[in-house]
């Protein structure tokens, strides 16, 4: 098993990658509205006595300190959302406990992880034959001080499963016991290509919205397109 102590440290460089979100989710615009977490405390006070759907926005709140949250940045509400907004399934360094915020080292890496877990979810849906998907490119700045190496670990080691996350899983645990910020590793969808796990959305300076991306499902995903901006 691989474990946190076997793993170089990444040094203080900024680096730029790729997420896609689908686009029936938006913005959380309270995260975006301020500029610190006393502000945010303030306004989500105001806004609980009369916006009844105000936790749904948010998202489990519990889940994540204050400290941790990029308040002021560009997009804080989309770095933010994966750790309040968490998938019970879990995720490759997720058992479903806690958020995690996955980035790709180019828009393609990102359509390819996306393509296979879309494929993967909706192949289990009865009777779905067709259905069009329609998903937000964001590009994010963030630093990667202090995050660990998972490149030297060959794509043979159990880490890498395509389907079995349960090394990852253990692995991931590690990383935010020990409050570890993330971890680059090589992207399984995509060869050739890298990822980054983020345990915290503290690292990230901004997330910028780009262009749409369209996805048919027909029996699987069929095409995936670029479409101008909606």
């Amino acid at each position: 098993m691989v474990s946190p102590s076997q793993l170089p440290r990444l040094a203080d460089v900024e680096q730029q990658a790729y997420r896609l979100v689908n686009s029936k989710f938006p913005p959380i615009a309270l995260f975006d509205d301020v500029a610190d977490a006393d502000e945010f405390e303030t306004l989500y006070q105001l806004q609980a006595l009369t916006n009844p759907r105000l936790r749904n926005e948010t998202g489990h709140l519990e889940l994540i300190a204050r400290a941790e949250i990029p308040f002021g940045i560009p997009g804080c509400s989309y770095a933010t959302a994966p750790f309040t907004h968490v998938n019970p399934a879990g995720s490759r360094f997720s058992d479903g406990s806690f958020g995690v915020l996955y980035l790709a080292s180019t828009m393609d890496t990102a359509l390819a992880e996306v393509r296979h877990h879309q494929d993967r979810y909706w192949s289990k849906v009865v009777g779905l034959s067709y259905e069009r998907f329609v998903f937000r490119g964001l590009s994010c700045r963030f630093s990667e001080a202090g995050m660990l190496d998972a490149m030297p670990i060959p794509m043979t080691d159990p880490l890498y499963d395509p389907e079995d996350y349960s090394s990852g899983h253990r692995l991931g645990g590690l990383l935010r016991k020990g409050q570890k910020p993330g971890l680059r590793y090589h992207s399984v969808r995509k060869s050739g290509q890298h990822c980054w796990a983020l345990m915290t959305p503290k690292p990230v300076t901004s997330v910028i919205q780009s262009d749409h991306y369209e996805m048919v499902w027909n029996g699987c995903i069929s095409s995936v397109s670029s479409i101008t901006a909606i």
